[in-house]
């Protein structure tokens, strides 16, 4: 890592959480493009709502939970194998 973004680390230490989260925001779009992503608020507001499908489909049985263990398990396997 340079010295360069050793120093923006250190500066993003010593920002407040919400300052933070600013900060991973407009990384996020930097990278990303902000085309099809939406305002935070918009983003967050589409993850509950999915959050809380899955919640419901899990309760009705229509789906079924994998244990953390072996996701990760798997996920290591996956990062591995590359």
């Amino acid at each position: 890592m340079t010295q360069r973004v050793n120093d923006i680390i250190e500066e993003a230490r010593k920002l407040t959480p919400a300052e933070r989260l600013q900060l991973f925001d407009q990384l996020e779009i930097l990278f990303l493009g902000d085309e099809g992503h939406g305002p935070p608020e918009e983003i967050q507001a589409a993850w509950l709502e999915e959050v809380e499908r899955r919640i419901g489909a899990f309760e009705r049985g229509e789906t079924t939970a994998i244990p953390h263990e072996d996701v990760m398990a798997e996920l290591r396997r996956s990062v591995r194998r590359k």
